[in-house]
């Protein structure tokens, strides 16, 4: 396993974002994109150690296409910068919480959670921490949570969400407009000989907040079938 190879590429690629580069260097791209799945298919032996629900679970049935969908963006780059793998016992297109491992230079992160949920499935959410905000909080005020994911939430809302009174004492836990969080992590991380600890030590607590997702999101699945 590579790992240098492939930020090589990718620092190329940011500077030659163009479909005559990436013909003329696709060779690169193969060797990066290879090295990249046995980064990612030795991750996912780790983490079925403490997640069964990943057993079986494929490196194909993880990543995603190099080329980036270009017809609703200002951006025309007809290709992402980096190279990320989602590793979710439903599928990487589901809504249910997963690990997602991003290498790009200078943005290199492990993380997960619910990154883009439904309007429905966000209400739910909501709901669910609002009647559960002691578990809620003993999980994601934990040191050890915290360590390795200090915000929970990309885009926040500035007043309560509607439905939930606005003096109830831990509303702010309830304006995320999603409910991912993630850990940052430099670009030399995978050349650590202990790499793989700090995988397991920081996608061991992320589980904790899956699991707590999770169960509202089955119920969420359930009662809209």
């Amino acid at each position: 396993m590579n790992v240098p190879v492939i930020f090589q590429f990718l620092k190329e690629l940011a500077a030659n974002n163009n479909r005559e580069w990436f013909k003329a260097n696709y060779e690169k791209y193969e060797i990066a994109s290879r090295e990249y799945e046995k980064l990612l298919g030795t991750i996912i032996n780790r983490i079925t150690l403490f997640d069964e629900e990943i057993k079986g679970i494929e490196v194909k049935d993880c990543t995603y296409r190099i080329y980036r969908d270009v017809r609703f963006s200002h951006d025309k780059s007809p290709y992402k910068t980096h190279l990320g793998g989602y590793i979710n016992a439903k599928g990487k297109k589901s809504e249910y919480c997963g690990y997602y491992i991003h290498l790009e230079p200078g943005n290199c992160l492990l993380a997960g959670g619910s990154y883009c949920p439904s309007p429905k499935l966000l209400k739910s959410l909501r709901e669910a921490i609002y009647d559960n905000i002691e578990e809620y909080l003993s999980i994601i005020e934990d040191p050890a949570f915290k360590k390795y994911f200090p915000v929970v939430g990309e885009t926040f809302l500035k007043t309560a969400p509607k439905g939930f009174p606005k003096d109830f004492k831990y509303i702010d836990y309830l304006k995320p407009k999603d409910f991912s969080c993630y850990c940052r992590i430099s670009d030399d991380f995978f050349t650590s000989p202990t790499y793989l600890d700090e995988v397991e030590a920081t996608f061991r607590q992320l589980k904790r907040f899956s699991d707590f997702m999770n169960y509202s999101i089955n119920e969420f699945e359930e009662e809209y079938k």
